[in-house]
């Protein structure tokens, strides 16, 4: 047990961020030696040829600056699968049109809402940056696609179009329909894309074909020699991703980041090593859960990842 000792930190002159996180491997500390052995996990990963790499995570990020990381996994082309819920879609689609702006926790909501300003978190969006504008966009897209006589899609298929036809660079769909990257939405009819396809399907006989969704993903993960997971947060994104891979001896790499308790029994909570024992993350795994705000903690992860492959 006693091979490695801890080394303090050490601040040169003109030290860059890499060069601080390099550090922590043998700092090491609490969460710092977690978030190392994360980097560490993921390199491995990307790495390893045989390895099918899963990406999950929630829509709150993406409006945040940290869809901006996102993105970077995925025109980098650092990852095959993404598993992800409809709100995603929502931000995605209108960060490429609209802003969002910085607030506080504390705000007046009440005065918010007569202003027509939604705060998620810190952050304020308008609803002309919102609602308005995926209304508008989503709309027309299912107008195109009923023209053509598209009248049945996959969340996969549906993530393609969004992304070809409505979003531009800074988008996490325009990148993953380019470098043709499945994305996967369970959820779809939580969020306001989601409102947006039913309410074209009150006039129009449109469907969603989510078990063909399912069976693609079951093909992706049954064609993988191996699978490994970067999964941020919670929720049916996390489940998804744990869940279809438990069918084929569980992830071989996971890395979780999460701010959420397991003690009330949420999946969203769950620690991998509870994941093991329902076979969804394979017993001799690489895992590691980095417990903090991804907001925080994902870039330092990815900065450092970047730089060393």
């Amino acid at each position: 047990m006693l091979k490695e000792y801890i080394k303090d930190y050490e601040f040169p002159e003109g030290i860059t961020i890499n060069e601080l996180i390099n550090q922590m491997e043998d700092a090491w500390g609490f969460t710092a030696g977690k978030l190392s052995s994360s980097i560490n996990i993921l390199e491995r990963m990307i790495k390893d040829k045989n390895c099918k790499k899963f990406l999950s995570f929630t829509a709150n990020l993406v409006a945040t600056g940290t869809r901006g990381v996102f993105k970077e996994l995925v025109k980098r082309r650092m990852i095959d699968v993404i598993i992800t819920t409809c709100g995603t879609l929502d931000h995605d689609i209108a960060r490429c049109w609209k802003k969002y702006y910085k607030g506080s926790f504390r705000m007046d909501d009440s005065y918010l809402h007569k202003k027509g300003i939604n705060r998620l978190g810190n952050i304020l969006v308008p609803n002309e940056s919102y609602g308005t504008i995926i209304e508008k966009k989503i709309q027309q897209l299912l107008i195109e696609l009923w023209k053509e006589g598209v009248k049945e899609l996959t969340t996969k298929q549906l993530c393609q179009e969004i992304g070809l036809r409505i979003c531009n660079e800074s988008s996490i769909l325009y990148w993953a329909a380019k470098n043709k990257i499945p994305v996967f939405i369970p959820g779809i009819t939580d969020g306001a894309v989601g409102y947006q396809i039913w309410l074209f399907s009150q006039d129009h006989k449109f469907k969603i074909d989510l078990l063909k969704d399912s069976g693609q993903i079951n093909d992706i993960v049954f064609s993988a020699k191996k699978t490994g997971a970067l999964i941020v947060g919670g929720g049916i994104s996390k489940h998804h991703t744990i869940w279809w891979n438990q069918f084929k001896d569980g992830l071989d790499y996971a890395v979780y980041i999460s701010t959420a308790e397991e003690w009330d029994g949420s999946l969203s909570g769950a620690k991998p090593r509870e994941a093991i024992s329902w076979g969804k993350i394979n017993e001799k795994a690489k895992q590691v859960l980095v417990q903090g705000d991804a907001t925080l903690i994902l870039p330092l992860i990815i900065s450092s990842l970047l730089n060393k492959i």
